[in-house]
Order: C-alpha cells, then structure tokens, then sequence
C-alpha cells in the first residue's frame, strides 16, 4: 500500500468516526437536549436524523410518553378527625424539556420531587374532607382539586401533571381492628339477643302446646267415659233383654264364662265345696241344685 494511499484510508477512518460522534437519530418517543460542556445549546423535540458536534458536545435524553409516578402510600386526617391510609399513583408528561433539565436533572430527581409534592397537596386536600366525601360522588371533584393544586405546585419543572388517582384508601391496622373488634362485640350482642328472643318463642310454643296436648286428651277421655257409659248401659240393657226371655239360658252362660275366667289352665286348682251353687253345673247339667 502506498503512502498516499494510507493517507486517504487514515483521513476516511477518521471521518467515520466524526461522523459517528456527530449523528444521532431522535425517535418518535423520545425528545433530545445537547450539551455543551454541561450547558444546554440545543434541543430537538421532532423526530428524525441531527447531528452535533463531536467530543464537545453531548446528549440527554427524555422521554415524550406519559410517565407514571407511584408515591408511597400516605396517612391523613381528614376533616373529621378521621384516618385514612391513602395510596395515589400519578401521570405526568416532559413539556418543556429545557426547564425540566435545569430544575429537576432526571426523571428520578422529578419522580422523588412529585411523590413529596403530591403527598403534601394529597394531606391539603383531603384535610378539607369527610371521610363520606372519599367516599362518595364527592371524591371525583377533590381529585380534581388534587391535579390543579399539583399542576400549580409544579409549574416551574416542566412538566404537566396528565391525571391524579387514589388506588386505595384504607383506614390504618389499630383503628381497622379497633372497629372490627366494635363490629364481632356487636353481632354478638345480636346474636344472643336472637338466641334469647328465639328461646322465649319457643318455650311459648312449647306452653301452647303441652296446653293444647292436655285439652285434646282431657276431652278425649271425655268420650271416651261417656262412650263406655253409653257402652255398657247398652250392655246392660242387652243383658237384661235376654235375661228376661230366658233367665235359665243366661243364668248357663254366665257361669260358663265364670268358669272360663276362673279356670284358664290346666295347672289351675280351685278348693270348694261340691255343694256350692258355683258347682251346680259340674253336677247336673241342668243346673238344679
């Protein structure tokens, strides 16, 4: 290779690399600031191919997407003197990326910044507010509240504050199990308060019912004694019909079923005197004594 030659290739190679040093492509998403020994010469928020000037002068980057900031949840008394432990996230967007450099630097500086703003305002705003408003139609407005009261807050940085939101609103651990403890003591109460009511009832289920019970079978054997008196004065009449048509014939069945009565087995011994009128019709089968 000639001297000449090595020459060129030496002032190619050298190019090259100036012109690497010197472009740069600006993305849809992004938005660039080039710094000059640390101080800011230009900005390029459109997209597409720039160039700067090598080894002098360097790039930042930022974005120009909505970014997301998740401040550490929060404890605030409310206007009521009640507590609530509330957790917020938050949008934001770089727009004016000069500013947002000379007064926040990064996108970490700006988020530590937001979560101390936000939290302070959020404590302001709900300070002002019941714990029904949190938790009614209300909530949207003191949102509301919240976003310009940011947005003012931030007005020197650069940025625009996109949306507030409260993710989560919970009353802290003491003051939950405090009311979780009111509530169990509560339905407790309730509970052996319906027990008692419940035993009442049904002791005086139980009265009206043994009651009911003795009526139905005081009244039962009520017929029934009037049913046997009507039964056996029936009997009686009976008997004394046939009695009267032929007193012989039932004077017989009556000492048969006497003899039955009195004698049931064959181990049965009765002790009396032949001559008894009981034994008439062991003698005679007419019965004569």
């Amino acid at each position: 290779m000639s001297k000449n030659n090595s020459i060129l290739l030496a002032i190619a190679v050298v190019i090259s690399i100036l012109l690497a040093q010197a472009a740069f492509i600006v993305p849809e998403t992004e938005q660039t600031l080039v710094l000059q020994f640390g101080n800011p010469v230009e900005q390029y928020i459109t997209p597409g191919l720039k160039f700067k000037i090598p080894f002098m002068q360097d790039v930042l980057v930022f974005d120009k997407r909505v970014l997301d900031v998740d401040p550490p949840p929060e404890e605030v008394i409310l206007a009521d003197q009640k507590r609530l432990v509330v957790d917020t996230f938050a949008r934001y967007k770089i727009k004016d990326m000069l500013q947002f450099y000379k007064s926040l630097n990064s996108e970490e500086q700006a988020n530590t910044r937001l979560n101390n703003i936000i939290n302070s305002t959020l404590r302001s705003v709900l300070g002002n507010a019941t714990l029904a408003d949190v938790l009614s139609g209300k909530r949207d407005q003191l949102m509301a509240d919240l976003k310009q009261q940011v947005n003012a807050a931030v007005t020197g940085y650069g940025i625009d504050i996109v949306d507030i939101r409260i993710g989560r609103a919970d009353l802290p651990k003491q003051t939950s199990e405090a009311i979780y403890a009111r509530m169990r003591t509560e339905r407790q109460r309730q509970a052996a308060q319906f027990r008692g009511e419940g035993q009442e009832q049904a002791q005086k289920i139980r009265s009206e019912a043994d009651k009911e019970r003795t009526v139905l079978l005081a009244e039962a054997e009520k017929q029934a004694q009037i049913s046997r008196g009507e039964g056996d004065a029936e009997a009686s009449k009976i008997y004394a019909t046939a009695y009267n048509k032929d007193p012989e014939f039932y004077a017989f069945y009556r000492t048969m079923q006497a003899y039955r009565d009195s004698l049931p087995g064959d181990d049965t011994t009765l002790v009396l005197s032949p001559d008894t009128d009981f034994m008439r019709y062991f003698k005679d089968q007419s019965g004569k004594k």
